[in-house]
């Protein structure tokens, strides 16, 4: 699998930041029909947002779409808890870049790049959904690869990247997100 063309791209969002990434074969991504039950009974957000099940991909969807591709970017970001910085303003600006690139990308021919984020979108305080309206930001807004039935523990594992669950909230946190690529 060639990837050296994808190099300058994942440069450019780790650079600066406690990240890394890797180009990955999409095959090696984990699906399960159990990731989703993980949202609906485990998560008070569950059906509150156009980025979160059930409008999301289901498992099924997913794989068959990930199958269609040949590569992808596995982004790690390295989250601990700081005194001196919010550790959510790491992730939202993580993930943004994530969003700019998948358009970067896209204009330079990748056209069918597409970016998978991580956990609950965080765009609008409460969702358009809840309100019966519209989504505001979906030129920006992404579903996690948890929402579209990724196990993203055995993906991350089965790229020698680190992840366990948290215990307390002072802990690092591991965020993981997907970038399909051609």
């Amino acid at each position: 699998m060639e990837h050296n063309d994808l190099e300058r791209y994942r440069e450019k969002v780790v650079k600066d930041r406690d990240a890394e990434a890797k180009v990955i074969h999409p095959s090696t991504v984990v699906t399960a029909p159990w990731v989703r039950w993980k949202c609906q009974f485990g998560c008070p957000g569950y059906g509150r947002s156009y980025c979160c099940p059930p409008d999301t991909p289901t498992p099924e969807v997913t794989r068959s779409t990930l199958d269609a591709y040949e590569r992808a970017i596995l982004f790690h970001l390295e989250a601990a808890k700081r005194e001196d910085e919010n550790r959510g303003r790491v992730l939202r600006s993580f993930m943004e870049a994530l969003v700019e690139l998948e358009g970067e990308m896209f204009k330079d021919g990748y056209y069918r790049a597409y970016v998978f984020l991580s956990g609950p979108c965080g765009l609008c305080k409460e969702c358009g959904k809840v309100k019966g309206k519209t989504c505001e930001f979906g030129y920006k807004a992404r579903p996690a690869m948890e929402a579209c039935g990724i196990d993203v523990y055995q993906t991350a594992r089965n790229h020698g990247f680190p992840i366990k669950p948290l215990k307390r909230k002072d802990e690092t946190q591991n965020l993981y997100c997907l970038m399909l690529v051609d």
